[in-house]
């Protein structure tokens, strides 16, 4: 694995998490709920159970496959996850604005996604 330089730390609870220049964990073993929370609130964002439901896909997604799903794969996963109405980019696109395979994938506590700008 590349080594990453840490830019700044994320204090949850007592512990410093470091992050990258892009807000992405330097160490994946440093997620939690909480941690998403704050890094959600830090944005402005709250999390829903909506919210949750993809964060847990990606999560599970990184465990079978080892990588953080682009967009089209997210969608696939979120409709064999929770149906078809779910597995949508309109869905996803409401939820997470800005990109919802980059920014799942931050609050998942993943990687970039390998196809994502």
């Amino acid at each position: 694995m590349p080594s990453v330089e840490i830019y700044r730390y994320l204090t949850v609870r007592d512990k410093r998490v470091p992050l990258d220049i892009e807000g992405y964990l330097i160490n994946l073993d440093d997620w939690s709920n909480d941690l998403a929370h704050a890094m959600a609130a830090e944005e402005g964002r709250e999390l829903t159970e909506a919210h949750w439901e993809v964060i847990y896909v990606l999560r599970d997604f990184y465990k079978r496959f080892e990588m953080a799903p682009s967009m089209r794969p997210l969608v696939k996963a979120m409709a064999q996850a929770h149906g078809p109405e779910k597995g949508k980019s309109v869905y996803l696109m409401r939820l997470f604005p800005d990109s919802p395979a980059k920014v799942g994938a931050r609050l998942a506590g993943l990687p970039k996604p390998a196809n994502c700008l």
